[in-house]
C-alpha cells in the first residue's frame, strides 16, 4: 500500500476540477495554500462572484495528528489513542442560477496508525483481529441539491454514479445509494436535503488497491455527473422570485453541514482551518419562520416531486 499515490490522485482531481470549471464559467479560482501547526496542510480553491457559480469552493487537504477526533472515534474507538492521517478533496458549487442545483463531493482517505509505527503498513486486518495493524477506509460521494427539480437532471446524476460503482459489484450503487439518502437527511425536520447521489463511509472491503480504484472511479465521475446538468440549466431565464427561493432553501443546506456534516464537524474538533472548512457555506442565504410555498407552484413541487424517497433509474419497478 502505498498512500502517497492517494496523495498525488487526490491532489491532480483537484486541478482537474478546477480547470473545467474555470472553462465553464470564465473567472479563475483564488488559490490558498496553508499549513497545520499540528501536522500536514492542504490547498482551498475559491472562486467568488463568477459568471456562473456564485460560490464554488474546492480544497485539498493532507492533515495529521497524535489523538483521533471524537467524530472518528466515535466510529473507530479501537483507535483512539493512535496517530493518524486523513487527506481528501471536498467541494461545494454554489450556482447563481437557480435552476442549477448545488452540487457537493468528497474523496477522502483515513489511516489510524499501529502503535510505534512510522508509515503506513500494507495490511488489511481489521484491528480487532490484530491490533499491531494500521486503521485505514476509504470514504465519500456526491449529491446533488436542486432548488427546482428536473427528472433528466436527477436521472443523469444517479446515472452516472451507477455506471462508476457498477463496474466493481452492481449491488453497490443501490447500497451506497440508501446511505446517500439515510446520511443527507435533516432529522430536525424530516426532510431531505436534495435529490441524493451515493455515500460511503469505512470502506476497506477490498483490499487497498481494489478500494482505491474504487475511490478513483468515483473522483473521475464527478464532472461527468454534475457538467451537463450546468450546460442545460445555466441560461434558463430566471427573477427575482426563483433567487428568493433558491436564498430560502440554501439555509437547509446551511442547516445540515453545521449540524450533521461530518466532514465539518471532524474539521472544527481536529483544529482545523476554519475558513477552508467552511467554504461549503453559500454566500446568500434567508430564513422564514413557518413559510411553505402555496401547492401547485414550481417552488412546491421541489418538496412533493423531488424531495422524496425515490428510485429515479426504477433499478425495481413494481410488479
Amino acid at each position: 500500500m502505498n498512500p502517497q499515490d492517494v496523495f498525488n490522485y487526490l491532489q491532480n482531481l483537484q486541478a482537474r476540477i478546477v480547470e473545467a470549471i474555470e472553462l465553464v464559467d470564465g473567472k479563475h479560482f483564488l488559490q490558498d495554500s496553508w499549513q497545520r501547526p499540528e501536522g500536514g496542510g492542504g490547498n482551498s480553491c475559491l472562486l467568488e462572484e463568477g459568471n456562473v457559480f456564485e460560490r464554488a469552493g474546492i480544497g485539498f487537504s493532507h492533515v495529521k495528528g497524535t489523538k483521533l477526533p471524537p467524530a472518528a472515534s466515535v466510529a473507530h474507538p479501537e483507535a483512539a489513542g493512535r496517530e493518524w492521517e486523513a487527506m481528501g478533496v471536498s467541494l461545494v458549487f454554489h450556482p447563481r442560477n437557480p435552476y442549477i442545483p448545488t452540487v457537493h463531493m468528497n474523496v477522502r482517505f483515513f489511516v489510524a496508525k499501529a502503535p510505534n509505527k512510522n508509515t503506513i503498513a500494507s495490511q488489511h486486518l481489521a484491528a480487532a483481529e490484530n491490533p499491531d495493524e494500521d486503521i485505514w477506509w476509504f470514504g465519500g460521494g456526491m449529491d446533488l441539491t436542486p432548488y427546482y427539480g428536473f427528472k433528466e437532471d436527477a436521472e443523469h446524476f444517479h446515472r452516472v454514479n451507477k455506471a462508476a460503482l457498477d463496474a466493481f459489484d452492481p449491488s453497490y450503487y443501490p447500497k451506497f445509494k440508501k446511505e446517500c439518502d439515510e446520511y443527507f437527511y435533516l432529522k430536525h425536520r424530516k426532510e431531505p436535503r436534495g435529490i441524493g447521489g451515493i455515500f460511503y463511509d469505512d470502506f476497506n472491503a477490498l483490499g487497498f488497491e481494489r478500494c482505491f480504484d474504487f475511490h478513483r472511479a468515483v473522483g473521475d465521475a464527478f464532472l461527468n455527473a454534475y457538467l451537463p446538468i450546468v450546460q442545460r440549466r445555466k441560461d434558463m431565464p430566471y427573477g427575482e422570485r426563483e433567487r428568493d427561493f433558491q436564498a430560502y432553501h440554501r439555509g437547509r443546506y446551511v442547516e445540515f453541514n453545521l449540524i450533521y456534516d461530518r466532514g465539518t464537524i471532524f474539521g472544527l474538533q481536529s483544529n482545523g482551518r476554519t475558513e477552508s472548512i467552511l467554504l461549503s457555506m453559500p454566500p446568500i442565504v434567508k430564513w422564514r419562520y413557518d413559510w411553505k410555498p402555496e401547492a401547485g407552484t414550481p417552488e412546491s413541487r421541489l418538496y412533493t416531486d423531488f424531495l422524496i424517497e425515490k428510485d429515479w433509474l426504477l433499478l425495481n419497478p413494481p410488479a
